[in-house]
């Protein structure tokens, strides 16, 4: 009897034993920290670019427009009657590495990009931010045979460190310190290069739809008489899609454009209504 009792006490301390290891393992696993997902629900977060990247071997398809100012009233049907637009396809080489070409019909502007997920935030501690490097080239194509222009005239890059933080479920930031430079510019433009800090955010208002907002400011203009850009608009979810739909002072819709040619007062009602339509395609493994 004792030596029964003996071994039901061994086996009952052993069980108590694998339980506490059990709970401290879990409680462990609880406190490892976890990658932040959906700062931003798309690779945009208006004119500019977010954080975000796709998972590898995710392209993304991508169509921007913007219509005319709609200060043009009635007659114009308040910019429907002009439009501008762009075809993007962006490919994820790996889930950091995001590519992508594009073709705009504002100054038939053909332009490409590099993404790299550099840092990412987590949950549970470490790191407190993410951080992605952007960098662009853009070629201006719009004939001018009043001007004799080499190929290297035409083209303009922009660079961008793009930093952000989901701070809830609900609320996303993000800056963004920027640098543009034009090869050749006319005699309007006073500087080739132009730098500024960018700043955009998101509000999730229900579980399909969220507040965007987007502003560059410009400390160093290519020509002192553009307005900064501003932008305001909706995130609007539908399965494989996210449909985004703005009001903006910018007409152009690659980096240089937008941020260096921006030419209409967003307090003075010189706003472009437009979207931008993103479809996802698994086309890797």
């Amino acid at each position: 009897m004792r030596n029964l009792i003996f071994i039901l006490l061994l086996v009952s301390g052993s069980v108590c034993a694998q339980d506490d290891l059990l709970s401290l393992v879990e409680d462990e696993q609880s406190k490892e920290a976890t990658i932040v997902e959906a700062t931003f629900k798309g690779t945009r977060i208006i004119n500019g670019h977010s954080i975000e990247t796709r998972r590898k071997g995710v392209m993304d398809f991508i169509i921007s427009h913007r219509f005319g100012t709609i200060d043009g009233g009635s007659y114009e049907l308040y910019g429907l009657d002009n439009a501008t637009v762009r075809f993007g396809l962006e490919y994820a080489l790996s889930d950091r590495l995001y590519v992508g070409l594009g073709r705009s019909s504002f100054e038939k502007t053909y332009d490409g990009f590099v993404k790299y997920r550099l840092l990412r935030q987590m949950n549970g501690g470490g790191m407190p931010v993410s951080m992605t490097w952007f960098s662009s080239i853009s070629v201006k194509t719009l004939r001018m045979p009043e001007l004799d222009l080499g190929f290297t005239d035409k083209l303009a890059n922009t660079n961008q460190l793009l930093i952000a933080r989901k701070l809830s479920s609900s609320v996303s930031i993000q800056i963004m310190p920027t640098w543009v430079h034009k090869n050749l510019i006319t005699a309007e433009d006073t500087n080739n290069d132009a730098y500024g800090l960018g700043l955009g955010g998101r509000v999730k208002l229900s579980q399909r739809v969220a507040l965007v907002v987007e502003y560059y400011y410009m400390a160093r203009k290519i020509n002192n008489s553009a307005f900064n850009p501003i932008a305001i608009g909706f995130d609007i979810e539908t399965g494989g899609h996210v449909f985004q739909l703005q009001f903006t002072n910018a007409t152009a819709m690659v980096p240089k454009g937008f941020l260096t040619e921006t030419n209409n007062d967003f307090f003075n009602g010189e706003l472009h209504f437009g979207f931008n339509i993103s479809r996802t395609f698994q086309v890797g493994e």
